[in-house]
């Protein structure tokens, strides 16, 4: 009796820890990510052909928390990559040290950020910066609610506004280029990290105005009429062309992956990192965003193996970088 007891116990506990085990490397096999939902289409596109690759074996999740929520995760050790549509800045820098988070800055593409207003808008074709930062700054709140108050020859309409919520590396890009303060904003618009809540939005109001990331514009061309915007030289509309060739500004800007030191030395981790940067140009381009040269994507992959953490851009907002001004600093770093 005692030994059929003990046998009993043996196996039970083999059991335990044979499921143990297979629960650890069912986790073991998981990449997670958060983030920016403007990079949410790259990953998920570079996610969906690594598990194929994969055959099933690594699982892949993206997640749309913004890019601070985002960072929020991804320092406290919560998520192997974040998803980001502006460089890590300093408070996160902070608290990613303060959790000994180490990470690999990978700029990923380059996106044009979008002005669009409803389709049956026939009263705007273009805008001035200045336009726009009298529409979304702090002061405008309850105050420039038509769409005459912005310019007199545009109609007494009133002006529904639909944009990206706080926690939104498009939202502190957006106004930081705009208003000339990161979250700088008014508060009285539909808010949401949802984009396709912001497309719906727009798309639905005839009076609307909103902004987000050019891709989600291009699956959406039908339902949006983008606004060509005026830097203060000629008025540029957003396109492949015009982020490339530098003169789409100042609404053009990178978008990255923040890789985490420590799950960088999980085999799947570090396999999906480098996959990632050797089918993004690819994959960037089958979604309409603009891809880096391939030397970019040589060079983070190279940074990425030799181990070269950090950010090039100090912790600071910062608006107009064009694309030969990211290779520069990648190349001196």
């Amino acid at each position: 009796m005692e030994e059929t007891e003990m046998n009993t116990k043996a196996l039970v506990t083999f059991f335990a820890l044979m499921a143990s085990l297979t629960g650890a490397q069912a986790r073991a096999q998981i990449v997670q990510i958060d983030g920016s939902s403007t990079v949410f289409p790259v990953t998920e596109a570079v996610a969906e052909e690594f598990q194929k690759a994969k055959k099933g074996k690594v699982k892949v999740t993206v997640g749309i928390s913004g890019t601070g929520g985002g960072f929020k995760k991804f320092c406290r050790g919560e998520t192997d990559i974040s998803d980001a549509s502006r460089p890590i800045l300093k408070q996160e820098m902070e608290a990613c040290k303060q959790a000994s988070v180490q990470y690999y800055e990978l700029p990923v593409a380059f996106d044009a950020l979008t002005v669009m207003v409803n389709p049956k808008n026939d009263w705007v074709s273009s805008m001035t910066v200045a336009d726009l930062k009298k529409i979304w700054e702090p002061a405008a709140q309850g105050k420039v609610t038509t769409w005459n108050q912005v310019r007199a020859s545009w109609p007494n309409a009133p002006l529904k506004l639909f944009g990206p919520g706080a926690d939104s590396g498009t939202f502190d890009y957006f106004t930081e280029a705009i208003v000339g303060k990161a979250k700088a904003s008014r508060g009285d618009f539909t808010a949401s990290e949802d984009d396709n809540v912001l497309v719906q939005g727009i798309a639905n109001d005839k009076n609307a105005l909103g902004y987000f990331g050019f891709a989600y514009y291009v699956e959406n061309q039908k339902k949006l009429k983008a606004v060509g915007i005026d830097g203060g030289k000629e008025v540029v509309p957003p396109s492949p062309k015009t982020v490339e060739d530098g003169t789409y500004q100042p609404l053009s800007r990178p978008i990255f992956i923040y890789v985490s030191k420590k799950a960088a030395e999980k085999p799947e981790v570090k396999e999906f990192v480098e996959f990632y940067m050797q089918n993004a140009a690819k994959l960037v381009r089958q979604i309409k965003y603009v891809a880096l040269p391939a030397n970019a994507y040589t060079l983070g992959l190279e940074h990425f193996q030799k181990g070269k953490i950090g950010t090039v851009f100090g912790g600071e907002a910062q608006v107009g970088i064009k694309i030969e001004e990211l290779l520069k600093r990648e190349a001196k770093f």
